[in-house]
């Protein structure tokens, strides 16, 4: 689906709501053996983080699951939110807090036939509108918007305009994530265009100085 460009003054036509500070929403790497343990914990004792995300790509079910457990623990002692990257049956069988679902994932009314009410479901909706507001109806929980900048994470295609964020925040009140690139030298223009959560990935995990400085920069930032 083609959509019409998104007029940048747009969200200029309507009252911001009051909205939460915006908050840290932590990817991990792809491999998350050896000390990752360790990093993920120093990682969320150096600033409030919000969610941690378990992406891992090719191992089977199994596993990932094995690999998962003792993260599970680090995120809920410390009342983080663990979500499951795409696979739904592997956050029922994890327990885990959520999934986020990519837009080949599938549908979120399944997500939450599956999970359950309190499940936290998220959806992958790159550049466009139209799949967040499919979204909304849909029963996710929060839409992600990206990448709006180059990104070595993955590979993408979309690139949309931080008025996206914009737009959403001030039409909608369900959360809005802002994906791909973020950094606490870049983030800034996202938190102020609307951003309820920056998600981050390589800018914590191959900061120089460590995962803990890294998410203590970011902090500096995430003030409306």
């Amino acid at each position: 689906m083609i959509e019409d460009e998104l007029d940048p003054g747009f969200a200029e036509l309507f009252d911001p709501q009051d909205r939460a500070p915006c908050e840290l929403y932590l990817i991990s790497p792809l491999d998350v053996g050896s000390d990752f343990a360790d990093r993920l914990a120093a990682a969320l004792d150096a600033g409030p983080v919000a969610a941690f995300q378990l992406r891992i790509k090719g191992p089977d079910e199994h596993t990932i699951a094995r690999a998962a457990e003792p993260l599970m623990k680090i995120c809920a002692d410390r009342e983080v939110a663990f979500i499951v990257n795409d696979s739904m049956s592997l956050a029922k069988r994890l327990g885990a807090d959520g999934v986020h679902l990519g837009q080949g994932d599938g549908d979120p009314r399944d997500a939450r036939a599956l999970l359950g009410p309190n499940a936290q479901i998220g959806v992958t909706c790159h550049d466009s509108r139209h799949l967040a507001m499919e979204a909304g109806e849909a029963g996710a929980d929060y839409v992600a918007f990206g990448a709006f900048f180059p990104t070595a994470t993955k590979e993408t295609t979309h690139r949309p305009d931080p008025s996206i964020l914009s737009w959403w925040s001030r039409l909608f009140e369900m959360p809005c994530v802002a994906i791909g690139g973020v950094t606490p030298a870049n983030g800034r223009i996202l938190v102020d265009a609307g951003a309820d959560f920056l998600a981050v990935c390589n800018a914590v995990w191959g900061h120089e100085q460590g995962p803990a400085a890294a998410i203590a920069e970011f902090q500096g930032i995430l003030a409306r």
